[in-house]
């Protein structure tokens, strides 16, 4: 049987699979804000919702605003079309904390927040006669109004929604300069069946399998061990004839453990100190995989295509000879990752990111390996407590969660691009559905081991471990989104569910097999009985 080298990946791209676990939870990034360990109370046990404030100014629609409802006080319409258009006014004095002495009967009173405690606004605008209170935030963020200890009987009949700053200083100064404003409070139901994260999942299993399968039913044997990158490839007047050995980095149990630590430090840095520049360096670090990535894709699919195209080589300095299809496709995939990092921003810069990222990935999963179930139990145990500690635990210590933070990008402004995200079409709150590369990479290099041992063991579909892993990653996957619908969209670690659904399932199925202790130290007498070619 031939054998090859295991080598170390470049320093690049060790630094590469470091960042890609910044992006390691499933989430959505607009889900309906419900309880956070709120108690209810007699007229204070409404569910938080979230609220669309649709606005006209002097009979010209405006920019959709989104408030969050308070724990009292009337619900508003789930259906547009029950929803009334009503005119706005600002209150007088402007906290709402005393009789107003501006006209507040049938309009919806607009405040600002402070002075007095939400249900005291609340109960003075209703006093005076308005059908909605409009609360305006002192920041962006959409605060929980709650009761206080002392209201022990509320009763509040009109709706109260806060609304961000900057939105609640636009309409008051339109009232201020004398325009009409008319709002429309609903808060449209979500579907039930998001049809974005159905496609979001056949996308994470669809990587796992193509990479699984890459090198024997897509890569030609030739281009893979020879061709596959843009590297240095010894010439034929090198002294040698052995084509360049195929790099792959295998990983240890020791070092999935120090991977993992380091992440957590990494995590911890972009936590505390991403800022636009930080971000930039990751842009600019995803599109360099991202490039490579798709470089070796398209170099590998055109080239088993097309036979005759890995035979034209070229001279290039530094490089040596190099394939010709390379140097034309480089430039592409070049002015490709260029674009997307430009119009990142664009409603469609999610098709250039997950193509860049799936790219990555598939590339990724060919260059690092799994030897054997006892490195795999190591790293995706540190892995598993990882996404755990990071997503649910950390808001006990840093107020918030880690993970999700880092992943939505709140110090910059700008969301992490180490993501796969896909617009949710069908949902009338808009937003995406993401799941990070690392929920991807790490059960992938588990099924990618299985697809290997099941082909070297000659085993067969059914009695092999590929199918049924793949299925478990399917299940896991399912999970995660299940578990996102139950929990109102708040971030979920992926890992939590794909890794039992995985490394579970091949343990307990090798365990019933009697075949565990092949899977555990599989490849380690062939290692230690390795001895390097001359």
């Amino acid at each position: 049987m031939a054998t090859h080298h295991a080598r170390r990946l470049p320093a690049a791209a060790a630094v590469l699979l470091l960042v890609l676990l910044a992006g390691g939870s499933a989430a959505d990034d607009a889900s309906s804000d419900d309880d956070a360990g709120v108690p209810p109370s007699p007229g204070c046990s409404n569910k938080f919702q979230l609220v669309k404030v649709k606005n006209w100014v002097n009979g010209t629609e405006g920019t959709i605003v989104v408030g969050l409802s308070a724990r009292f006080g009337a619900s508003v319409p789930r259906d547009i079309h029950e929803a009334q258009k009503t005119f706005a006014v600002l209150a007088n004095p402007l906290d709402c904390c005393s009789n107003s002495t501006s006209k507040l009967t049938n309009y919806i009173a607009i405040a600002q927040r402070g002075e007095c405690a939400f249900t005291a606004k609340a109960k003075i605008a209703q006093t005076g006669g308005a059908v909605g209170l409009l609360v305006i935030n002192d920041n962006e963020e959409l605060y929980k109004m709650v009761c206080s200890d002392n209201d022990t009987s509320i009763n509040v009949t009109i709706p109260v929604v806060m609304i961000p700053q900057s939105a609640g200083k636009k309409m008051k100064g339109l009232l201020d300069q004398g325009a009409r404003l008319e709002v429309q409070l609903y808060s449209p139901n979500r579907p039930v069946v998001d049809l974005s994260a159905c496609f979001l999942w056949i996308m994470a299993i669809g990587t796992i399998v193509c990479a699984s399968l890459w090198t024997e039913f897509v890569a030609c044997e030739q281009v893979d061990e020879r061709y596959n990158q843009l590297t240095r490839k010894d010439g034929p007047n090198s002294g040698t004839t052995n084509r360049e050995d195929k790099e792959i980095f295998e990983i240890s149990a020791k070092g999935a453990i120090v991977f993992i630590l380091v992440a957590s430090v990494f995590l911890l840095l972009l936590f505390y100190f991403m800022s636009s520049w930080f971000v930039w360096l990751l842009i600019v670090l995803f599109c360099i995989g991202g490039i490579e990535g798709m470089h070796v894709c398209l170099v590998t699919l055109l080239t088993r295509i097309c036979k005759d195209c890995g035979q034209k080589t070229v001279q290039l300095p530094f490089f040596g000879e190099v394939l010709t299809l390379s140097v034309l496709i480089v430039p592409f995939c070049t002015i490709f990752a260029i674009l997307w990092a430009v119009y990142r921003h664009a409603s469609f810069a999610w098709i250039g990111q997950d193509i860049l990222g799936i790219c990555l990935m598939i590339t990724v999963l060919q260059m690092a390996r799994l030897p054997n179930i006892r490195v795999a139990s190591a790293l995706l145990s540190a892995a598993f407590v990882y996404d755990v500690f990071w997503v649910f635990i950390s808001p006990l210590i840093f107020h918030e969660s880690v993970m999700i933070a880092v992943a939505r990008g709140d110090n910059s402004g700008e969301a992490i691009p180490m993501l796969l995200r896909i617009p949710r079409f069908f949902d009338p709150w808009g937003g995406y559905d993401m799941i990070g590369f690392g929920d991807i990479i790490f059960p992938g290099l588990l099924v990618a081991f299985s697809y290997r041992f099941d082909r070297a063991s000659k085993r067969g579909l059914f009695n092999g471990y590929f199918l049924w892993l793949t299925v478990g990653y399917a299940v896991g996957l399912f999970l995660t989104y299940l578990a996102l619908f139950l929990m109102d969209g708040h971030g979920q670690p992926a890992l939590l569910y794909l890794v039992p659904c995985t490394l579970g399932l091949i343990v307990i199925l090798g365990w019933f097999r009697g075949e565990l202790h092949d899977l555990w130290n599989y490849g380690r007498s062939q290692t230690e009985n390795l001895v390097d070619e001359p």
